[in-house]
């Protein structure tokens, strides 16, 4: 069966648009011009991924968004024309898997729907799944990774990370006491198509504190060397932290 993708707009021109180009593309794909009929449809023929607007009439995207999450459990990208930094960071904190904003080049959108994709098909696989590099529990001070059940304990007490989240600390993890930079993350966690964009290192990176660290004001796991990036450390063995500039 094809790709279910449902896109969410209320400009009827974009929105007739985007589904030809993406059926073009060889995905079979739904569209709706407001939050509540989108919600609908999907609740009726579950998508693979939905496109959503944030500026809809009646109940906006943000607010569709957490329904979505809620409910169907898909990936979701926000294509919008609101450019606010801070539409942008509430939109990815409440759970959107990219951002994209209008105008953009179809072939730019094109890449980031396979993006997405590809990373929620790698995430339902069955955690039966043959073992590959990387697979071992990985033990930093206090924290222990375990990549093969998609399991972090902290102090020998369960953490609960977002498939994101624990990606990241998963690349940090087989870098740790190393300096990676927002590129060399970018890369390896979201993929090349997302060079460029910080913000949503910057999020994760927060999202990551917020769990991890006794403050997260005060970052003594994951601390930000300035002008270079990100690394995960051992407290006890490098027990000053450095705040977060960005």
């Amino acid at each position: 069966m094809s790709t279910h993708l449902i896109v969410v707009d209320d400009e009827a021109l974009l929105r007739r648009s985007l589904v030809y180009n993406l059926e073009q593309a060889g995905y079979r794909v739904s569209s709706a011009g407001r939050a509540e009929d989108a919600l609908a449809l999907a609740r009726r023929d579950p998508p693979d991924l939905v496109l959503l607007d944030i500026g809809l009439p009646s109940m906006d995207g943000l607010q569709a968004l957490r329904i979505f999450r809620q409910e169907v459990g898909c990936p979701v990208i926000f294509v919008t024309a609101r450019r606010r930094e801070l539409d942008e960071q509430l939109g990815l904190e409440l759970g959107a898997d990219d951002y994209v904003t209008k105008p953009f080049d179809f072939g730019v959108l094109l890449a980031r729907v396979k993006a997405v994709l590809r990373r929620s098909q790698q995430q339902d696989k069955p955690a039966n799944v043959a073992a590959g590099e990387g697979s071992a529990t990985l033990s930093v001070g206090e924290l222990s990774i375990n990549p093969a059940g998609v399991e972090v304990k902290l102090r020998d007490r369960p953490l609960q990370l977002s498939p994101r989240e624990f990606d990241l600390l998963h690349v940090l993890a087989l870098n740790a006491g190393k300096v990676l930079s927002v590129e060399d993350i970018l890369a390896q966690v979201w993929g090349a198509e997302y060079l460029g964009e910080p913000q949503v290192v910057y999020v994760h990176i927060r999202w990551l504190r917020e769990k991890l660290e006794d403050d997260p004001s005060r970052p003594v796991r994951i601390l930000t060397v300035r002008g270079k990036g990100y690394k995960l450390v051992d407290p006890r063995e490098e027990p000053s932290g450095v705040a977060e500039t960005a």
